[in-house]
């Protein structure tokens, strides 16, 4: 269990879990947004995707630390009020697994004096809540180390071919019509294309607000009916993978 931060914040955190070490890898142009999760910080994220930036949703600490420990990502956008461990924690532990990463952490004006303890000036940058997303966007990239990243306006896997720019999906060269969340469902499984994606991180990425598993399932099934069932496998007890 992380450490809970005294009241005002902390300038001396040590991560309370081991941290493996690793070879370094370079970073991947992709950031990290950890807001809590709600319709707007679902705003957010669209938004910044508008703007040219790979971008992916974090829900909690946990999540951050898994993260940053799986994906490699280029820079880490956190905000003090995520759910999970204290955030205070959470930074250390980040700074520590990947200190090449920098952090533009979110706050509320009344936690910003604690919270610069905590910053790497060299490398690190906070923003205070409410926010303009050309503001985040602006200072994601200044912060970058290959400056603002464009991402793929059209991926494939085996025959799904997706226009992310204009939300269009054609499977075996033909077009298939899928709502938003169908929509946002495929392109979760294909952020991890032939893996197991579990439900929860499945309801985290697609839906704003908490999802239950058999909602989840639900819209499997819908987007199962649309793009061919044997596209998408399920592994009893672990979650779902997204087949070439």
């Amino acid at each position: 269990m992380l450490p809970v931060a005294p009241p005002g914040g902390a300038s001396t955190f040590a991560p309370a879990i081991p941290l493996p070490t690793r070879p370094h890898v370079p970073p991947n142009d992709h950031v990290l947004l950890a807001l809590p999760p709600t319709a707007a910080s679902a705003s957010v994220l669209r938004a910044l995707r508008s703007e040219g930036v790979s971008v992916s949703p974090v829900a909690d600490g946990i999540g951050v630390l898994d993260a940053i420990r799986t994906r490699d990502p280029a820079m880490l956008v956190l905000d003090v009020d995520l759910p999970g461990p204290d955030q205070a924690a959470v930074l250390a532990a980040v700074q520590a697994e990947a200190p090449n990463v920098p952090v533009i952490a979110v706050t509320p004006r009344e936690r910003r004096a604690g919270l610069l303890n905590q910053l790497r000036g060299d490398r690190d940058d906070y923003l205070l809540r409410p926010f303009a997303v050309d503001e985040l966007a602006a200072r994601i990239r200044l912060r970058l180390p290959h400056g603002l990243p464009v991402e793929e306006t059209v991926l494939r896997q085996g025959e799904i071919v997706v226009d992310t720019e204009y939300n269009e999906v054609t499977v075996d060269g033909q077009p298939v019509s899928l709502s938003p969340t169908e929509f946002s469902l495929l392109m979760a499984l294909l952020a991890s294309p032939g893996q197991v994606v579990r439900p929860d991180r499945l309801a985290r990425d697609v839906w704003s607000e908490p999802a239950s598993a058999n909602l989840v399932q639900v819209y499997i099934s819908y987007l199962r009916r649309k793009i061919g069932a044997e596209r998408i496998r399920t592994v009893r007890g672990e979650g779902y993978v997204l087949e070439a």
